[in-house]
């Protein structure tokens, strides 16, 4: 989970990853869209897939990027639930009112 966060942490990467929401992306489609050099680019592309947030394919040349976005989903929730966000707690009132 912490590369997923670590991923997330840029703001280059959390575009990128917004871009492929919308559906598959050559890596020049998306570098296109950044003003930062390509070995930069190259750079994003390898942390989003370490953290396996993107699945490449080769289409001759060009590499293609999906977005994975269970994986996103997952990491996110799993936080959620380690903070204690989206646990049901009973608070001592409604234990009274389930008791009656």
């Amino acid at each position: 989970m912490s590369q997923v966060f670590k991923a997330l942490s840029d703001p280059t990467r959390r575009r990128v990853l917004q871009l492929l929401r919308k559906g598959p992306l050559s890596a020049g489609e998306l570098s296109a869209r950044f003003d930062v050099s390509k070995p930069t680019m190259s750079a994003h592309f390898a942390v989003l897939k370490e953290a396996d947030l993107v699945d490449t394919e080769k289409a001759g040349k060009s590499v293609i990027y999906h977005l994975k976005l269970s994986v996103l989903e997952e990491a996110l929730l799993g936080f959620a639930h380690s903070v204690g966000v989206g646990t049901t707690t009973t608070t001592p009132k409604k234990k009274r009112e389930i008791a009656r």
